[in-house]
């Protein structure tokens, strides 16, 4: 009995065995019948599909969302835009997209003067386009024009040649200890002379120079100021606080020699305020800005840099008020004049007594940090500033610059936002041929409402930058020299400031 059942133990296993094997050889039959089946069917499969979508040209097309945004366009003479990177970069940042002259843009960006060029498209600019320059913005940032302007108190007595040698040779008769700068009318090829060795080449100008500068470590320095005019006539001008550009010599002004003109021009490899050791541990290991920096140096000397600054802003201030004009005259002949702005950065230098000098205005001032990187956060800054001064950098993300609705425009700005002078406009009455009397609701014209907003727009965005015209607000200011546009937006911020000391500078 026992053997039977070994005997029946020894098939049952056999039998097992003989299905485990059939059970693998079905496996293995199955697996290469799918392999076969995925190199030779799958394939057909596929090309199958393919020259039915042939046969019936069946297209497939991805599906593309196009998200409208406000548009810019750049016009600038050279292709190579690679120093506006900074300006590419915050209007990215602001959510713009580029187009160009043919598209509804919202901003135009000229590096090069573009009203002679472009004067056909920029005769018709609507007032939601804003365009980065004035007509006639060359009153002001022209070396020549400006150098030689009469009647400015910081500006060094200059004479251009050959028409004013007359007027140079009897400046400097009276004048026998001074000497001159002579320099071509570009700023190039520039020379020390006095009366007796100086030429009246044509294309030239001759400029007081000014001796005894202020000097930190030894190196003569200028400064740059941002500024951004966002109004002429009326005038309205702001500087950019949140720093200033300052450039030294690359060689040390003492022992002077006027053939070395690195000890007193300031060239494109100035020597940076990093670089400068009395500024280096404020600007550099401290954090504090370029102005901040110079300021403490200042003070450590026994100066007052705050009477220095008031004298830079009053210069910036005289220019534009001695322009406003011819500014004016020019920008007529394209339209209102209200979509323009111009951001220009003057440079000044000082004498050792903080005396200011205005030397020159620069039309779309150099914004790329390619020579000196740690200038990136000061060039996208004041131009992040700009746009928003100007209205260009939104608080709402919109589609363009326009103004949709009625709504969406009193949201921003109502009426009670810029009716000023309750008691005034109480009694006009109506009479708005009273001057004061066309600051009242019911004697707004649609430009003096358009000048209003603008202003009180301004005000809200303006960030780090400053008003310095119309100039601080005192109720016995001297309104009679200025113009009766600008005596009437004067008025305007003194309502503003009688009940908001924010608007009183």
């Amino acid at each position: 009995m026992s053997n039977e059942k070994k005997r029946g133990k020894e098939q049952d296993k056999t039998r097992t065995q003989c299905a485990m094997e059939r059970h693998i050889m079905n496996l293995k039959v199955k697996t290469v019948l799918k392999i076969i089946l995925s190199s030779i069917v799958g394939p057909l499969v596929l090309y199958g599909i393919f020259f039915v979508c042939l046969r019936y040209q069946i297209h497939l097309r991805p599906i593309i969302i196009n998200e409208v945004r406000p548009k810019f366009w750049i016009y600038a003479k050279s292709n190579n835009t690679g120093y506006l990177k900074h300006v590419y970069a915050v209007l990215q940042r602001l959510g713009f997209q580029e187009g160009n002259n043919e598209s509804d843009w919202d901003l135009l960006w000229a590096h090069d003067y573009p009203f002679r060029a472009l004067s056909a498209s920029l005769n018709n600019v609507q007032q939601h386009q804003r365009v980065n320059h004035f007509p006639g913005c060359g009153y002001i940032t022209n070396k020549v024009e400006l150098s030689t302007s009469r009647g400015g108190r910081y500006i060094p007595a200059a004479f251009k040649m050959p028409e004013d040698r007359k007027a140079f040779l009897d400046y400097a008769k009276l004048n026998p200890a001074k000497r001159f700068v002579q320099k071509l009318n570009d700023h190039r090829g520039i020379r020390i002379c006095s009366s007796s060795d100086a030429n009246f080449t044509a294309g030239t100008f001759i400029q007081e120079f000014i001796e005894r500068p202020f000097l930190v470590n030894g190196f003569k320095f200028d400064i740059g100021v941002y500024t951004v005019i966002t109004s002429v006539d009326p005038l309205r001008v702001y500087i950019y606080k949140g720093d200033v550009l300052f450039r030294f010599c690359p060689v040390e002004y003492y022992p002077f020699d006027p053939k070395i003109l690195d000890k007193y021009v300031v060239g494109d490899d100035y020597l940076p305020i990093w670089n400068v050791p009395s500024l280096k541990r404020y600007y550099t290991e401290l954090g504090h800005s370029m102005k901040d920096s110079f300021d403490a140096y200042v003070r450590e000397q026994g100066k007052n840099p705050a009477e220095m600054w008031d004298r830079v802003y009053d210069a910036i201030r005289e220019v534009a008020l001695m322009k406003e004009a011819q500014i004016k005259e020019v920008s007529k002949r394209f339209g209102n004049g209200r979509t323009f702005f111009e951001l220009v950065r003057f440079d000044l230098v000082l004498d050792e007594d903080l005396n200011v000098y205005m030397m020159e205005a620069n039309m779309s001032p150099n914004l790329s940090s390619a020579h000196y990187p740690p200038n990136q956060l000061l060039y996208e800054q004041v131009i992040f500033n700009t746009f928003a001064l100007v209205g260009i950098a939104k608080r709402t993300r919109k589609e363009s610059l326009k103004i949709s609705n009625k709504k969406e425009e009193e949201m921003e700005i109502a009426n009670k936002n810029i009716v000023v002078l309750p008691e005034l406009c109480k009694k006009c009455d109506n009479d708005c041929f009273r001057v004061e009397c066309q600051l009242c609701r019911p004697c707004f014209t649609s430009e003096t409402k358009l000048i209003l907003t603008q202003s009180y727009l301004e005000h809200q965005n303006r960030m780090d930058f400053q008003r310095i015209f119309p100039p601080p607000i005192t109720r016995d200011m001297m309104l009679k020299n200025y113009t009766l546009r600008n005596q009437l937006l004067i008025r305007w911020y003194q309502g503003k400031c009688d009940v908001d000391k924010t608007w009183c500078s």
